[in-house]
């Protein structure tokens, strides 16, 4: 038994409980580290049981980075974040991904013209932010799709991948993970399909602190659009894949191969349009956020500013869907944070808040932000009024 000790029996150590939820955030531990100011050798002493976790000062700045409370730490279990007044729509969706039947249960199927009019609408649903909407109408499309008599499979990308890109969001990265997987299969060796399964993949795979394994399904995505015959390529698929890739190099501590694949995706974004039908983002505008955000991840937060106050202070930003804009603006909050400016990183959430509501009231990561821009210091009296609507406390 470690330093850090057990109450039970059943119950993991503290330090194994911080890498299981840095982990489900997607946080390699240099970038936890630097978001803790600890070295990674702490964390990873910590996460060991070599060092313990016992000083409630500590424990706080920890739980706060982890958007957690501090007693999930110390009692042991991490409660699922609320879902706004959306139920048990996670657990059903969660129910219909873990069912392999095909049996409608007797119910007759909608059209696929049907299924694709509400594929489509949750697509949209989705990138205005309404992620409580979105989850009510996945459970039903999954089961719908899977069951129908019909050629489906371009139907079931769409819904797995929006049903993975959801579940990133929510902090569920190993249920992400299943639907990108079953989006894959779907794809059914299709390039293009494969392609753009390949998106929520890599992302799935990078929330789950995969950071290398995400490179490589997204490059490997691009490799087989390249040889596919002219009239199958999508450079927007092509491009938004380059994006995950980076992104995802950064992650796992690879700048140059983030810089890189950024400037590919750069090259093919000129002349894009920026979002299709399929929440494919690939314009110079997506591609910018993304360096912002590679900036971030790799230490360089003046530069990451920079570039996120040129992007947005441009026309081209507010032509970004809501999901894409208030996402970004939650992430960005982490350069304010490691420069010392919580102010700003309150303004960020706010003006995040105001953009896509469910996008800071139900995601762990913008709690576990909010939660940070609080505890530094008083601040703005909005973003005292956004904690305590959603319950946030110093």
């Amino acid at each position: 038994m470690t330093g850090t000790g057990r109450r039970n029996g059943n119950e993991p150590p503290i330090g194994r409980r911080m890498a299981e939820l840095r982990a489900r955030r997607g946080m390699s531990q240099q970038v936890f580290a630097d978001r803790i100011r600890r070295s990674k050798s702490w964390v990873d002493k910590v996460e060991r049981g070599v060092r313990t976790l016992d000083r409630l000062s500590v424990i706080e700045t920890v739980a706060a980075a982890l958007g957690v409370a501090p007693d999930v730490l110390l009692a042991g279990k991490a409660p699922r974040q609320p879902v706004a007044d959306t139920g048990g729509d996670v657990e059903r969706l969660r129910a219909a991904l873990a069912r392999y039947d095909q049996s409608a249960g007797g119910k007759p199927a909608p059209s696929l013209a049907q299924l694709d009019a509400q594929a489509g609408y949750a697509w949209t649903a989705y990138r205005n932010g309404h992620l409580p909407q979105v989850l009510r109408l996945l459970p039903d499309l999954l089961g719908d799709g899977r069951t129908h008599p019909g050629d489906t499979a371009e139907l079931l990308v769409r819904v797995y991948r929006l049903a993975a890109q959801v579940l990133v969001k929510l902090g569920e990265a190993d249920l992400a993970w299943l639907a990108a997987d079953r989006a894959m299969a779907a794809a059914s060796g299709d390039p293009s399909r494969a392609g753009l399964a390949a998106i929520s993949l890599a992302q799935a795979l990078r929330a789950l602190g995969r950071g290398r394994l995400a490179m490589t399904a997204a490059v490997a995505a691009v490799h087989q659009l390249d040889l596919a015959p002219a009239h199958v390529r999508r450079p927007g698929v092509t491009g938004t894949l380059l994006i995950e890739a980076a992104l995802a190099a950064a992650v796992g501590g690879d700048a140059s191969a983030a810089g890189e694949l950024t400037q590919r995706a750069a090259h093919l974004a000129d002349g894009q349009r920026q979002y299709d039908c399929d929440g494919v983002g690939c314009g110079p505008t997506p591609v910018d956020l993304a360096r912002a955000l590679i900036a971030t991840w790799s230490g360089d937060h003046q530069s990451a500013v920079t570039t996120h106050r040129r992007v947005t202070g441009g026309n081209a930003w507010h032509l970004l869907p809501a999901e894409h804009r208030a996402a970004h603006l939650i992430d960005i909050t982490h350069a304010y944070l490691d420069l010392g400016d919580p102010r700003s990183a309150g303004r960020a959430l706010v003006a995040a808040d105001r953009i896509a509501t469910w996008e800071t009231r139900i995601r762990p990561v913008a709690r576990a932000a909010l939660t940070a821009v609080i505890r530094a210091g008083p601040g703005a009296a909005d973003v005292a009024r956004l904690a305590a609507t959603i319950g946030l406390t110093r």
